[in-house]
C-alpha cells in the first residue's frame, strides 16, 4: 500500500537535482528485517560505558543521582549508516527522554544530531520528530502531517491521528513497539502500530539522506530506558537513484602502498554529490553490516585479494551471486582482481569477465602510456601515463564474452619475462618480448550484472591523478546502471586529502 501524499506545484518546482523529488515511503513487509544488536554485548555499537551496558538481552542507558550525564549522551551504532530504511525495535523506560537518532551526524564524544525518533515518560514528546542539535526543534508534533518546503517553512497538512489517544496507546514503564519508516524525504514513525507523525522535508538546506543511528540518553533527573528486538530493513533508493557501495581490505604493505581504507574514503569523497548518487563505505573488511548490500546498486572491493580475498570468505561468493543476478554491479580494483581458480574463478568470470589468475597473469610495476578505446566509462578521460603495479594477462572470458576492455597500455619487455612477477606468470607472456602487443589493463562487463576489473591502485598517490580517478568513478557510475557523464565524473582531490585516512604502518 502507498501512503499517498498530496503534491504542492511550488514545491515540486522548486526542487532541484540535489533535492530530489517527494519520495513516497511505502508500507513494507516482515521479510528483510535483519538484527543489528547481538544480545551479548555491545559489538557493533560505540558509547559511554559508564551509562550504557547489556542486561538480560537488553541494551541498557541509565543514569542516576550519582552518576547523571552533563549533556545528552548516545550509543552509536558502528557497524553502519542508515539511508533509506525501515526501523523496528522495542522500548521500556522509567523516567526521562531518549529517542533513536538516524540519518545523523557524530560531532565526537558520543554527541550526536540529527533526526530524531522521541519517546519518554512523560505524555508529550513521545512519536514526534525532533531535529537534535538542528535550528528546526519540533520538525512534527505527535499527530501531525507536515511539510517542510524548498524554503524552510513548515506546512500542517493535516493529521494522523489523535494525539491524546496515540499516547494512551503507550504504555507508561512498559514495553512498547516504535518503527521509523524513511524513504527519500519522506519519514513515518509508528508507535505500537499508531502512526504518530508523517513528514516530508522538501528543505534543501536542512534534509539529509545518510547518516548514523543512534540510541539516546537524555540529560536531566535520573531515568532508565531499555532496547531490545532491533531489527533494520534496508528499502530500495527512492526517485531513481543509485546507491554504490565501497568496501576497504584490512591493512597490508607499506605506508603509501594498498592504502584501501583511505583509498575507499577518497572515492566516497568524490561520489559525495554526484547526481543520482548515494555513497557509503565499509572499511577493514567485510562489512560488520549484515544489511549492507540489502538496497546496493554496485559494490567495489579494493582489497588484498588471493586466498584471503574478502569476497571468498565464509558464504560470501554465494551472497555476491545472488546480489550479480539481480543486477547489482561488481568491480573490484588491483590485488582486488585476483582470486584462486578453484574458488572464486568461474564466480569472478561471470560478475566481472575476467580475473588475475596465479601462475598465469603477472603483477609487474612500470610506467604505462594508458589508451583508451570509445566506452561510456572512459568519457572525459585523457590518455595518461603513471607508474603503478599495473597487472596483464588476465583469465577472460572465452572469446571475451561480454568483456570490454577500457585501459590499454603497452608494457616493456622486461615484464613480459617475469621478472618482476612473484607470481611466476604465464610462459607465453613471457616469451613474447619485441612483440609490443598492448595489454588490458581495466575491462568492463555485462551479463547478469555489470562488472569491472582495474588492476592498477597500488600506490596511493595516483588517486591524486584526475584522468586515474575519473576513469574509475566512471566504472562506479556504469555498474550502478547511472549514465555517464559526457565530460565525466568531474572531482577534485588535493595534496591534503591525499594524506587523510592513511593507515598506521611501518
Amino acid at each position: 500500500m502507498i501512503i499517498l501524499l498530496r503534491l504542492f506545484s511550488f514545491l515540486v518546482l522548486g526542487l532541484s537535482l540535489v533535492t530530489p523529488p517527494r519520495a513516497h515511503a511505502v508500507e513494507t513487509d516482515n521479510d528483510g528485517f535483519k538484527p543489528i544488536f547481538n544480545g551479548k554485548d555491545l559489538n557493533g555499537w560505540e558509547g559511554n560505558t559508564n551509562f550504557w551496558s547489556v542486561k538480560d538481552g537488553m541494551i541498557q542507558g541509565q543514569t542516576t543521582a550519582e552518576n547523571p550525564t552533563k549533556g545528552n549522551t548516545f550509543l552509536i551504532w558502528r557497524a553502519g549508516t542508515v539511508d533509506d530504511f525501515e526501523f523496528r525495535w522495542s522500548f521500556r523506560m522509567v523516567g526521562g527522554n531518549s529517542g533513536v537518532q538516524y540519518r545523523s551526524k557524530d560531532f565526537g564524544n558520543y554527541v550526536v544530531g540529527g533526526y530524531q525518533a522521541d519517546f519518554e515518560a512523560g505524555d508529550t514528546y513521545s512519536g514526534i520528530l525532533y531535529e537534535e542539535r538542528g535550528a528546526r526543534g519540533i520538525m512534527a508534533e505527535r499527530g501531525q502531517k507536515v511539510e517542510w518546503d524548498k524554503d524552510g517553512k513548515k506546512t500542517v497538512l493535516g493529521s494522523v491521528g489523535d494525539s491524546k489517544a496515540i499516547q494512551a496507546a503507550i504504555k507508561k514503564e512498559g514495553w512498547n513497539e516504535y518503527q521509523i519508516l524513511v524513504q527519500g524525504n519522506h519519514i513515518i514513525h509508528r508507535i505500537n502500530g499508531l502512526t504518530t507523525v508523517d513528514v516530508v522535508d522538501g528543505d534543501p538546506k536542512n534534509q539529509v539522506f545518510s547518516g548514523i543511528l543512534a540510541l539516546q540518553l537524555h540529560a536531566g533527573p535520573p531515568m532508565l530506558v531499555q532496547f531490545k528486538d532491533l531489527q533494520l530493513k534496508r528499502l530500495k533508493l527512492s526517485n531513481n537513484r543509485k546507491k554504490i557501495v565501497l568496501v576497504a581490505g584490512k591493512a597490508s604493505h607499506s605506508r603509501g602502498d594498498h592504502e584501501f581504507n583511505a583509498g575507499v574514503q577518497l572515492l566516497h569523497k568524490c561520489l559525495t554529490g554526484q547526481p543520482g548518487v548515494l555513497s557509503t563505505y565499509y572499511l577493514n573488511g567485510w562489512p560488520m553490516d549484515t544489511t549492507a548490500f540489502d538496497n546496493a546498486d554496485s559494490i567495489l572491493f579494493y582489497a588484498d585479494g588471493g586466498a584471503g580475498h574478502p569476497a571468498i570468505q565464509g558464504d560470501h561468493l554465494a551472497i555476491l551471486d545472488a546480489l550479480a543476478d539481480k543486477g547489482v554491479g561488481l568491480a573490484f580494483a588491483h590485488y582486488g582482481v585476483e582470486v584462486p581458480k578453484e574458488r572464486g574463478g568461474k564466480e569472478f568470470l561471470k560478475w566481472a569477465g575476467g580475473y588475475f589468475e596465479a601462475d598465469w597473469s603477472i603483477n609487474p610495476t612500470w610506467e604505462a602510456s594508458v589508451t583508451l578505446p570509445t566506452h561510456e566509462v572512459t568519457q572525459g578521460v585523457q590518455p595518461f601515463t603513471i607508474m603503478d603495479e599495473w597487472y596483464y594477462n588476465m583469465r577472460f572470458r572465452p572469446q571475451m564474452k561480454g568483456v570490454s576492455p577500457v585501459v590499454f597500455a603497452i608494457p616493456p619487455d622486461s615484464t613480459r619475462q617475469g621478472a618482476d612477477s612473484p607470481h611466476g606468470g604465464n610462459k607465453f607472456v613471457r616469451d613474447q618480448q619485441g612483440t609490443e602487443r598492448a595489454e588490458v589493463l581495466g575491462w568492463v562487463s555485462e551479463g547478469a550484472n555489470r562488472g569491472f576489473g582495474f588492476t592498477g591502485g597500488h600506490f596511493h598517490k595516483n588517486w591524486g591523478d584526475d584522468n586515474f580517478r575519473k576513469l574509475v568513478l566512471n566504472a562506479l557510475i556504469w555498474t550502478a546502471h547511472l549514465e555517464v557523464p559526457t565530460e565525466g565524473v568531474i572531482s577534485t582531490v588535493t595534496a591534503e586529502d591525499l594524506t587523510r585516512n592513511l593507515d598506521t604502518k611501518k
